[in-house]
């Protein structure tokens, strides 16, 4: 059998998926030679992605670790817009530092496509001065939480009125479930629980936050999930969602996990989750699962543009 390599599949998986929508005439055209995926040249909508970090992985190297290189990754995949948070905000406890550097990182090597997303840690003093700092010095549009990592869960008091100040500054709130299998950590680091449960009743009492979680399939069960989308306005990246056509089965309301409650599409966000995991691992979900055109292009970009904007 002849090996297919997975530039053409994935260029292969694309131009099958357009061909759906493309016009009469130009679907039955002969194509003289394969174009890169995802080119410019390509019609189809260009992508937000609102799940990627920069700086050193704490574990292990990763290919396109470096700035650069994952612009120029990103940008062979339409992607035009990177919403980007930093490793060090894990277990550096210099926040102010981490998050200069993050806004620095962005200005310099980001080719104007990188959004930074700062972050503050609720468990130790002065947050309040790293949000303003956030807002105000780096004209950040978001502030992206790991409480796993951060040494403080929902439940902590000053969850609430963090909220309600990221709300007063209309910034985009994220707040991550995982970072990685816990199997894949050092042993000597144990990573705490995530209960996102109390999550319903904060966004209850600020209903115009802007809230959306990273990295969540793992924390969040069918039945909280069902809150979080009857209840709320909460937004999902896609990035850790597993199974064949996946997405376009839990907004039809039959996950492989049961069925549910449907999740409308415009609740999910691309998350590509680079460079941990491949920016083709997530266009792939999108092609593998029944959505029509307008569904894809909510999640590529459109139902972004409107996070940023509500």
């Amino acid at each position: 059998m002849k090996k297919i390599k997975r530039r053409a599949f994935l260029c292969h998986t694309f131009l099958a998926a357009a061909a759906l929508y493309l016009p009469l005439p130009l679907a039955g055209k002969t194509l003289t030679k394969s174009p890169e995926p995802f080119s410019s040249a390509l019609p189809g909508p260009d992508i937000i992605d609102t799940n990627i970090h920069l700086m050193d992985y704490p574990f292990r190297t990763l290919k396109y670790g470096k700035t650069k290189d994952l612009v120029s990754k990103l940008r062979r995949h339409r992607i035009i817009e990177g919403w980007a948070g930093s490793f060090e905000a894990l277990f550096h406890k210099d926040i102010q530092g981490v998050n200069a550097r993050l806004a620095e990182e962005c200005r310099v090597n980001g080719d104007q496509m990188l959004l930074p997303f700062g972050t503050v840690n609720l468990a130790w003093p002065d947050w309040e001065e790293d949000l303003r700092r956030c807002h105000e010095v780096h004209r950040m549009p978001g502030i992206r939480l790991y409480p796993i990592y951060q040494t403080f869960d929902l439940t902590h008091p000053d969850f609430p009125r963090f909220v309600e100040l990221a709300t007063a500054r209309d910034m985009i709130i994220q707040i991550v479930g995982d970072i990685t299998d816990s199997r894949h950590h050092h042993p000597i680091v144990q990573v705490r629980d995530l209960n996102l449960e109390p999550l319903v009743e904060v966004m209850k009492q600020f209903p115009q936050a802007k809230i959306q979680v990273l990295n969540w399939n793992h924390r969040i069960r069918q039945n909280l999930l069902q809150k979080l989308i009857s209840e709320t306005t909460v937004g999902l990246d896609i990035s850790h969602i597993e199974g064949t056509g996946a997405v376009g089965r839990l907004i039809q309301g039959n996950s492989w996990s049961g069925k549910g409650h449907p999740v409308p599409v415009t609740r999910f966000l691309f998350g590509s989750y680079a460079p941990y995991f491949p920016v083709e691992a997530n266009l792939i979900k999108l092609f593998e699962s029944p959505l029509n055109l307008k569904e894809m292009t909510s999640i590529m970009q459109s139902n972004a543009q409107n996070f940023k904007k509500n």
